[in-house]
C-alpha cells in the first residue's frame, strides 16, 4: 500500500511490456504467429512468451527443433507465403547458425526479385552480457547485422521501446531483427498509455544536456545515465541519446547532439573494432568535424570472449565508471 493507504500502482517489467506486444500482435492478425525454441510450453528462454500458448494454442505458438537455420528458413517462406512470423532465436550467438538464411535470403530476396518478393519477418533475439551466461551467451554481435543492406535493426532500451515497437516492425516489409539486451528483462516502470506507435526511424534524446553527448543504445542506456547523474554533480552536463535503431543509424539527431554539446562519448558493448562506435565516430569525423572541441571517446568491451567469473565479466564489459572517466578526458 502506498501513502494514505491507497494502493501502490504496480510497475510493468521490460519482460512484460514484450509479452503485451506479443499478446497484442497476435491479438490484431490474424496471420501473426510466434516461433522458436521453447516459446510454447516453457514460455520462453526468458519468459517473454508464458501463457502465450495457453491463450492462441500451438498452431500460433509453436516450438521448433534445435536448428536456427530451419526455423529461421520456415519464417522466411511463411513471410514470402504472406503471414507476418515472429521468429525467437534464443541469443545473438546462436543466430550465427541463421546467418546464411538472413544475409542471403530475407536481406536479399526483395532486391534480386526486382521487388516482387517482401520478406515481412521479424526475428527478435537476446544480446549482452552481465548475466555471467559465459562467452557463448553473452556477446553483442547487433552491430554485425547492423552492416547488412535489406534489414531494419532494432535495439529497444526501454519499457516503452519494449511495448510498442513490435507493431510497426510487424507492418514494415522488409525484415527487422529486435535485439533485446538480456540485463533489462527485469528492468521495471510505469508504462503510460499509449496509442502512438513507436518512431522506428529516430533516436531519441534521453537527457538534454550541453557540455558532453553520450550516445549509446539498448542495456548501456542505464549506464549512460547514471553517469549523466554522476557528471551533473561535478557541474558536467551530459546529453544522452540512446539510437534505438541501428540499421539505418539517425545522422541527423547525431549531427544534432554534436552540435549542441562539440564532445562525444560513445559506448557500445560489443568489441571496439569494427565496432558500431567505429562507424558512428566514422560519421561524425566526416559531418561534423568541425564541430568537434575534443577527440571521440569510445567505451567499448575488452577484446576479450566474455569471462564467466563474475568481476572479469564486470571488467571486461563497459561500466558506469568508465563513461564517466571518457567524459572527463573530452571535456579536460
Amino acid at each position: 500500500m502506498g501513502a494514505g493507504g491507497q494502493p501502490e500502482e504496480r510497475k510493468t517489467t521490460y519482460r512484460e511490456a514484450m509479452r503485451e506486444a506479443l499478446r497484442e500482435a497476435l491479438r490484431s492478425d490474424d496471420r501473426v504467429f510466434l516461433m522458436g525454441e521453447d516459446v510454447g510450453r516453457y514460455g520462453g528462454c526468458f519468459g517473454v512468451s508464458l501463457g502465450l500458448l495457453e491463450e492462441f494454442g500451438p498452431e500460433r505458438i509453436r516450438d521448433t527443433p534445435l536448428s536456427e537455420s530451419a526455423f529461421v528458413g520456415a519464417g522466411i517462406g511463411a513471410a514470402l507465403a504472406g503471414m507476418r512470423p515472429i521468429v525467437e532465436i534464443m541469443t545473438v550467438n546462436f543466430s550465427l547458425l541463421a546467418l546464411d538464411q538472413i544475409l542471403n535470403n530475407a536481406a536479399t530476396l526483395l532486391h534480386m526479385s526486382g521487388g516482387q518478393l517482401p520478406v515481412p519477418l521479424v526475428i527478435r533475439m537476446t544480446t549482452g552480457a552481465g548475466r555471467q551466461l559465459a562467452a557463448q551467451h553473452s556477446h553483442s554481435l547487433e552491430g554485425w547485422y547492423a552492416h547488412i543492406p535489406g534489414i531494419r535493426v532494432l535495439a529497444p532500451a526501454t519499457i516503452e521501446d519494449a511495448r510498442h515497437m513490435l507493431a510497426p516492425a510487424l507492418a514494415d516489409p522488409d525484415p527487422v531483427l529486435i535485439f533485446e539486451h538480456g540485463s533489462l528483462y527485469n528492468a521495471a516502470g510505469e508504462l503510460a498509455p499509449s496509442t502512438t506507435p513507436v518512431d522506428l526511424d529516430h533516436a531519441a534524446v534521453r537527457k538534454p544536456g550541453t557540455d558532453i553527448s553520450l550516445i549509446t543504445y539498448g542495456g548501456s542506456l542505464p549506464k549512460a545515465l547514471a553517469a549523466a547523474d554522476e557528471l551533473a554533480t561535478e557541474s558536467i552536463s551530459a546529453e544522452v541519446v540512446d539510437l534505438r535503431a541501428l540499421r539505418p543509424l539517425d545522422d541527423a539527431t547525431i549531427a544534432a547532439t554534436v552540435a549542441r554539446t562539440h564532445r562525444v562519448v560513445i559506448v557500445d558493448e560489443a568489441w571496439r573494432t569494427g565496432s558500431l562506435a567505429a562507424e558512428i565516430s566514422a560519421r561524425i569525423a566526416e559531418g561534423s568535424f568541425y564541430e568537434l572541441d575534443a577527440p571521440v571517446e569510445r567505451v567499448c568491451s575488452a577484446e576479450v570472449p566474455i569471462p564467466y567469473a563474475r568481476r572479469l565479466e564486470e571488467a571486461a564489459l563497459p561500466q558506469t565508471a568508465d563513461i564517466v572517466a571518457a567524459a572527463h578526458r573530452a571535456v579536460d
